[in-house]
């Protein structure tokens, strides 16, 4: 999942004064809660797969997934039989989440949890992944420590971040006009940079591995997309119903001149390749 308002999608850091962090994360949390993510994260299925693949997960593993909305990332850590942990602060994510892993016969425990603050014991994981969520939170020092205290020695940390310059970094950047991040708030952006990456991680980690991957965006338009996100994605949902209706149109224009732009197909529908960083970190 992911855990921020669309707003705070400017990759530049600010030099301002730092902003009211637990403010942040309690109107990003009713961002979240709003809408339905579970509709977005279904889509995004393959990431999660393909993380697991990158991280050689072996049967048996202990795995946590930190805001793992809908549960993408723990299903595909299920299907390859690790014992799985799914945690997300909404709690109606995670009801989601169960509910596939019922209907797929998955053996997943759930529970409620802010990525800043894991209710874990040190070295408890033998792997600890997140696609699109831990990037998203307030403090992300603090988020990138919790994950390195909960892995075992050696063990690993997976990845899937957007990155600044891709087509969801392009669309925070378009929300960002209307409505501008919080002053002294960082980019969640930068968690699809190596160099941020580095500065997070490096400390605690014997390597960390940055992958560029493409994930395309199928859908049947662009006006099929923006109504799709527009419903159930909660930062664009919030994003519109805080702008007056003449400020709506021009965002909406603003959204679907990125859609065209970047679509590659030809039959009038719509396929937009979104760039993300598949990391995979190895802790000391």
């Amino acid at each position: 999942m992911a855990a921020t308002t669309a707003t705070a999608m400017n990759p530049t850091p600010s030099a301002t004064p730092a902003p009211d962090l637990a403010a942040l994360k309690t109107k990003q949390q009713a961002a979240w809660t709003s809408g339905n993510y579970a509709i977005i994260g279904t889509t995004l299925q393959i990431v999660g797969e393909e993380l697991c693949e990158a991280l050689d997960l072996k049967s048996g593993s202990k795995v946590l997934d930190v805001a793992a909305g809908n549960g993408m990332a723990s299903l595909a850590a299920a299907r390859r039989w690790c014992e799985v942990t799914s945690t997300d602060y909404v709690p109606a994510l995670l009801e989601r989440g169960r509910a596939r892993a019922t209907a797929e016969g998955m053996e997943i425990e759930f529970r409620e949890a802010d990525a800043e603050n894991l209710p874990f014991a040190d070295n408890s994981f033998d792997s600890v992944i997140s696609t699109f969520g831990v990037m998203f939170t307030p403090n992300q020092d603090k988020a990138a420590a919790e994950l390195l205290r909960v892995c075992k020695p050696n063990g690993s940390i997976g990845l899937a971040n957007w990155t600044p310059d891709g087509f969801i970094g392009q669309v925070f950047k378009t929300l960002g006009k209307y409505l501008p991040p919080p002053a002294g708030a960082k980019s969640p952006a930068l968690w699809g940079t190596r160099g941020r990456l580095g500065e997070m991680f490096d400390a605690g980690a014997s390597s960390v591995k940055a992958q560029p991957r493409l994930f395309n965006f199928r859908y049947r338009s662009p006006d099929h997309f923006l109504d799709v996100f527009k419903t159930y994605y909660g930062p664009v949902l919030k994003a519109f119903a805080a702008l007056d209706a003449g400020k709506q149109e021009e965002l909406r224009n603003d959204l679907h001149a990125l859609l065209v732009r970047m679509n590659r197909a030809t039959n009038g529908s719509l396929v937009v390749p979104s760039e993300y960083l598949e990391v995979v970190i190895t802790k000391r």
